[in-house]
């Protein structure tokens, strides 16, 4: 039995509730119910019904965790909103256009240095890495965090009960590594990742990329992306000199293992559309909000 196979068979501990995990919970159904019924714009009243909120319980909840109210971030993230930006001519998915926020210049963006692992470390399938990894609450669910000796490697979200499926995914990516379960390594991570005050450019955030030379360009031009605005996947393929290859930088924006703070968020397919993201479209929309909310 190999290390990876040792820990998948091991029990993970639940993380305790916390304010924000639960708050977490609540909008994610808000979200969800505004994705399905966003064509009706759903009252607050409404919203809150489905949730088992009062209108106003849900509008403090809400404003709480996003910055902003229900009702902006229905204007500012779905699905038809981005369609209307882009069809207006525009390249980027602007919140600030139609509900009256400022740009991202209000906010320090995540401030990050990075480096790539050589083709030879990424070939090796993390052959000889140690790399430790802890569960830990986010505004977006439960976040697996990875980190190295050289930084962080590998971040994804998951709901409550599939930390044996969200492990298995990440760790299928390095099967050859070693595998060290160690909240104390990956706590400071976590803390500095999902507190915007923390956003310095004179503290940058290290982290390192290991995946193919196609992938790392791919990852380094979604780092470039603004808080608050998006790019759609032609525009990163021409960006990177590969204006043939939308489809394959769909791919590897896919394979994003360090997700938000590498903004695979950020990037749409050509025509707006929110399109699919591996923690899910849900979240998706959800992480958006939440950067238009903090960039206000």
């Amino acid at each position: 039995m190999n290390a990876q196979t040792a820990i998948l068979t091991k029990d993970i501990t639940p993380l305790a509730t916390s304010a924000e995990g639960g708050d977490y919970d609540k909008v994610r159904r808000v979200i969800e119910k505004i994705s399905l019924d966003y064509r009706d714009q759903p009252s607050l009243e409404t919203l809150a019904e489905a949730v088992g909120e009062t209108p106003t319980g849900l509008q403090k909840l809400f404003t709480r965790w996003a910055g902003l109210s229900p009702k902006a971030f229905l204007q500012a993230v779905t699905l038809d909103h981005a369609r209307r930006l882009l069809a207006e001519g525009m390249p980027l998915l602007e919140a600030s256009l139609e509900v009256g926020m400022s740009g991202p210049g209000r906010l320090h963006d995540l401030f990050v240095t990075h480096e790539a692992m050589s083709p030879g470390e990424h070939k090796s399938r993390g052959e000889g890495l140690v790399i430790r990894y802890g569960w830990h609450i986010s505004p977006f669910g439960r976040a697996l965090v990875m980190v190295t000796d050289r930084g962080l490697a590998g971040l994804s979200f998951n709901d409550p009960g599939e930390d044996r499926a969200a492990f298995a995914d990440m760790s299928g990516r390095w099967p050859n590594a070693t595998y060290v379960e160690d909240m104390a390594a990956t706590a400071p991570y976590a803390a500095r990742i999902f507190d915007p005050a923390r956003w310095r450019r004179d503290e940058p955030l290290r982290v390192v990329l290991i995946g193919t030379d196609f992938q790392v360009r791919v990852w380094e031009a979604l780092l470039k992306i603004p808080l608050g605005c998006a790019r759609t996947y032609s525009s990163i393929a021409e960006e990177i000199g590969k204006p043939s290859a939308s489809r394959a930088v769909g791919a590897a924006v896919g394979a994003n293992p360090v997700s938000f703070v590498v903004p695979c968020h950020r990037a749409l397919g050509k025509s707006g559309a929110l399109t699919g993201y591996h923690w899910g479209l849900t979240r998706k929309r959800a992480i958006l909000g939440w950067e238009a909310g903090k960039a206000a």
